[in-house]
C-alpha cells in the first residue's frame, strides 16, 4: 500500500481545500411575469421561455 513520505502540513491542506466553497447561482427576472428564474431555462411561474409559452402552468 502506498504511504506518503511526509504528511501535508496544516497550511497546505487548507490551501488545497480553499476552492471547495459553494458558489451562488445567478438568477434573472422573467421578462413576462418578473419572477426570479435561472438563465436559459423555462420560467416555473408562467411557463414562458424566449417569448413563447413552452409549458402550461395551472393557475392557483
Amino acid at each position: 500500500m502506498a504511504v506518503p513520505r511526509k504528511r501535508k502540513s496544516n497550511r497546505r491542506r487548507k490551501n488545497q481545500r480553499a476552492h471547495d466553497n459553494l458558489t451562488v447561482t445567478n438568477s434573472a427576472a422573467c421578462p413576462n411575469c418578473g419572477a426570479a428564474k435561472l438563465p436559459h431555462r423555462v420560467c416555473r411561474a408562467c411557463g414562458n421561455y424566449n417569448g413563447r409559452t413552452i409549458i402550461e402552468v395551472a393557475a392557483e
